[in-house]
C-alpha cells in the first residue's frame, strides 16, 4: 500500500509539472508579438493624415478608403523639382522592384504642391515615369492648402528669375499607412533605403 501511495503521488506531481508546463506554453502563446522597432519615425496612433480626398489626373476623386489591402506611401512634391522629388520617387519604384511580388502592394501616391504648373497632362505623364499604376492627385490652390495642413506638410514659393521660373520648398518625406489605412510611418528624405524597405515588409506582413 506505501509503494502504491508512493506512485500515486508520483503520478500527480508527473501531472501536475506537465499541467504547469502546457500553461505556459498557452500562456506564450497568448503573449502579444514585440513591438516593431522601425526604421522610420513612428507615427502609429497619429490623430492627423487620417484621410486624402483629391482628384486624380483623369479628374477622378481618389480617395485613401480604395486602398485598403495595400501599403499606401504619400509624397508631396511637383514636377518641376530639380532633386528631391525624381529621387525620391526613384527610390520608391526602386523599392517596389526590389520587394518581388509584394511590391504590388505598396501603391505610391503623388500629392502636387504646384497645382498652377502641374496640369492634369504634366502630372500624369511625369508620375508614369516612376510606375505605371503610380497615383497622381492635384487639387485646386485651396484644397491643395487643405489637404497640405491636414497632414501638416509645408511648402512655400520662392521667386525665380521669372514669374513662371519659381520653385517650391517644401516638406520631403514619406507617409506610410498601413493595409488597414492607418498612418503608421515617416520617412525623412535621405533616410537609408535598406531601412524604410524592412518597414515596409513589416508592414506588408500585418506587423
Amino acid at each position: 500500500m506505501a509503494a502504491a501511495g508512493v506512485g500515486a503521488v508520483n503520478l500527480r506531481a508527473t501531472l501536475a509539472a506537465a499541467a504547469l508546463g502546457l500553461g505556459v506554453v498557452a500562456m506564450s502563446a497568448c503573449q502579444p508579438a514585440a513591438p516593431v522597432a522601425f526604421h522610420s519615425i513612428d507615427l502609429t496612433g497619429a490623430t492627423y493624415a487620417t484621410s486624402l480626398e483629391l482628384p486624380d489626373a483623369q479628374g477622378q476623386t481618389r480617395r485613401l478608403s480604395e486602398f485598403k489591402g495595400r501599403v499606401v506611401v504619400v509624397f508631396f512634391g511637383y514636377t518641376q523639382c530639380p532633386d528631391v522629388c525624381p529621387t525620391t520617387l526613384a527610390e520608391l519604384a526602386a523599392l517596389r522592384q526590389a520587394l518581388g511580388p509584394e511590391g504590388a502592394r505598396v501603391q505610391p501616391v503623388f500629392v502636387t504642391v504646384d497645382p498652377e504648373r502641374d496640369t492634369p497632362t504634366v502630372l500624369q505623364a511625369y508620375a508614369q515615369a516612376f510606375g505605371a499604376d503610380v497615383v497622381a492627385l492635384r487639387g485646386d490652390e485651396a484644397q491643395t492648402r487643405q489637404v497640405a495642413k491636414d497632414f501638416k506638410v509645408y511648402y512655400a514659393r520662392v521667386a525665380g528669375s521669372s514669374p513662371s521660373t519659381y520653385t517650391l520648398d517644401h516638406t520631403a518625406g514619406l507617409y506610410v499607412f498601413d493595409p488597414q489605412g492607418r498612418l503608421r510611418l515617416f520617412s525623412r528624405h535621405g533616410a537609408p533605403v535598406e531601412g524604410l524597405k524592412a518597414d515596409l515588409k513589416a508592414l506588408l506582413a500585418g506587423r
